[in-house]
């Protein structure tokens, strides 16, 4: 396992969920996992505080106060956009700074190179709907066979039991 997952979800998780993704992104920091993000508001930088090595994408830069570096920052890419646009319901109706969000999404669960899946997703979505930004990635994980762990719905149980056994929870998609 190459020990990389993707830390995300809402900008409007509850803060108590915030401070336990940080101990979680602390938690696989000392395991040797490797965080990919999105650097918004909320379940992003809470993932981040917790982790020492980053793969952050962001889809413009200076985006909530961060620039590509190309170590752990990097921009999103039109490849990103194009791959995005497979798996979202209504592109056509999207701005042009929504596309470059949703962009981004395809790296944060793929790669800089969009040929790297994450080994799971860790997020939180409101009641579990998997609405947003979130979303899409979600969609795009699913796709990809990426492992989901939305804290809405499964248990840190359910998460270690993924991380010592790598079973898998059982959970229904929610529309």
């Amino acid at each position: 396992m190459k020990k990389i997952y993707t830390g995300i979800g809402s900008r409007e998780t509850p803060e108590d969920v915030c401070l336990l993704m940080s101990r979680i992104g602390r938690k696989l920091a000392e395991e040797g996992w490797t965080l990919r993000s999105g650097h918004a508001s909320g379940a992003d930088l809470a993932f981040e505080q917790g982790a020492d090595k980053k793969e952050i994408f962001i889809p413009w830069s200076g985006f909530n106060g961060a620039y590509p570096d190309n170590k752990s920052y990097f921009l999103g890419t039109p490849e990103g956009q194009e791959l995005a646009a497979q798996f979202h319901p209504a592109w056509h109706r999207c701005s042009s700074a929504a596309r470059l969000l949703h962009g981004r999404n395809s790296h944060q669960i793929l790669g800089v190179e969009l040929d790297n899946p994450s080994d799971m997703v860790i997020c939180w979505t409101p009641n579990g709907k998997r609405g947003g930004g979130t979303g899409q990635a979600l969609r795009i994980a699913e796709h990809f066979g990426v492992p989901i762990f939305d804290l809405a719905v499964n248990t840190i149980d359910e998460l270690v039991e993924f991380l010592n056994h790598g079973v898998v929870p059982s959970v229904p998609h929610q529309d």
